[in-house]
């Protein structure tokens, strides 16, 4: 009987245990994923670009994907989506003042699409990276972006 007891007991502690580090690691998830669209947001700069904006939408969903969107003055928007499982790298080109942020994936996983251009009509297509104009960034948060991409990109490679 004490070994009946002793085993229901371990396998009580063991279910608690799995059920609890769940809850854990989706937070963990959670945390990673707000910082990554705080620090995109935070730095984006939408006044360095070849025609103005009027506005932008970007943002990392809580299921893992990245998501900038442009709508400019003249009527055209254009979109980029890709999810986090297919991140592989980053790239700054610029400044600590301004320049531009490329998130690469692992082959052709952003999905872009044009509305509205006058010049090409709507084009829907898929690229290898996904381009962010940034401004007042030090090598510290952009090390750390890359930090927390990578990690949310393993967590999420676990859970699926």
């Amino acid at each position: 009987m004490n070994k009946f007891t002793l085993s229901l007991k371990m396998s009580l502690f063991l279910s608690l245990s799995l059920i609890l580090m769940a809850f854990t690691a989706r937070s963990l998830l959670d945390e990673q994923l707000v910082y990554i669209q705080k620090k995109l947001t935070e730095h984006h700069d939408n006044e360095h670009s070849g025609e103005q904006i009027k506005r932008y939408e970007l943002n990392v969903t809580n299921n893992g994907f990245c998501r900038y969107k442009r709508y400019y003055l003249s009527g055209k928007i254009e979109y980029f989506s890709f999810n986090l499982v297919k991140f592989k790298d980053l790239d700054y080109y610029g400044t600590d003042k301004n320049g531009q942020l490329y998130l690469r994936t692992k082959g052709e996983n952003v999905i872009v699409q044009t509305y509205n251009d006058k010049k090409g009509g709507d084009v829907d297509s898929m690229a290898t990276y996904m381009a962010i104009p940034m401004k007042n960034i030090e090598p510290q948060d952009l090390s750390d972006l890359l930090d927390r991409l990578v990690k949310t990109n393993a967590q999420l490679l676990t859970q699926k």
